[in-house]
């Protein structure tokens, strides 16, 4: 049996193209084939819940032409109820504030005691009061800052800055090649003192190819 296509189908994401996959299923207990999926559906206000999912395939079985198939995907899913948690917190902070890096990077020292230095800008966009409670760190780079938590936006303000501080957590240059995740700043914040949630900070790509070289000459791997 081969899988032509494969689609996932939810009113909890946005639905998207079939993915190609031509994909041939042996006698296995089970096959794992990755499904793109669309942006997920937030609600205002508050977190939604997990709507029932289903995967829709065609499949060729060698007998003709591929045929519709439909497979309904037991309820709660792990791991779309993550997926769905973690982009609709994301969302609901993005109400009140924009959280992004500024464009000033600045590096200081050399070798090991090189820093490099930049500052996470929080701008208004909605009522409420918007407390960061952490700036983590990625799977290559450590982050400090100066107050613990970070800072706070208050309901009249429409402006905060926390400068940071970036260091290498890391320093085998095998590494550098495979930093999928190197630039996924987590960023913890809460609206109004409530629940804790995850914004994902990403610099631009030539912010990230500038990290990526200080990385190395801090590490002295050259670059």
């Amino acid at each position: 049996m081969r899988f032509a296509d494969v689609q996932l189908v939810t009113p909890s994401f946005a639905t998207i193209a079939a993915k190609q996959v031509n994909t041939v299923i042996g006698r296995t207990e089970r096959t794992d084939i990755p499904i793109p999926y669309g942006a997920a559906n937030c609600t205002p206000g508050r977190l939604p819940e997990l709507r029932p999912a289903t995967v829709v395939a065609h499949v060729d079985t060698g007998s003709g032409q591929p045929h519709r198939v439909v497979f309904e995907l037991p309820h709660p899913d792990p791991l779309l109820a993550r997926l769905l948690r973690d982009e609709c917190s994301q969302f609901l902070v993005e109400q009140t504030a924009s959280i992004a890096f500024g464009e000033e990077w600045t590096e200081t020292g050399t070798g090991k005691d090189a820093v490099m230095h930049a500052v996470l800008v929080v701008t208004r966009r909605g009522p409420g009061e918007l407390e960061l409670r952490e700036v983590g760190a990625t799977s290559h780079y450590d982050v400090r800052v100066a107050d613990d938590p970070p800072g706070v936006l208050p309901a009249g303000a429409q402006r905060l800055e926390v400068p940071v501080r970036l260091t290498p957590s890391r320093c085998d240059g095998h590494s550098f090649g495979e930093a999928k995740k190197a630039f996924m700043f987590p960023v913890r914040a809460s609206l109004d003192g409530g629940e804790v949630r995850v914004v994902i900070v990403m610099p631009p790509k030539p912010v990230q190819d500038r990290l990526i070289r200080y990385a190395q000459r801090a590490c002295g791997l050259g670059g």
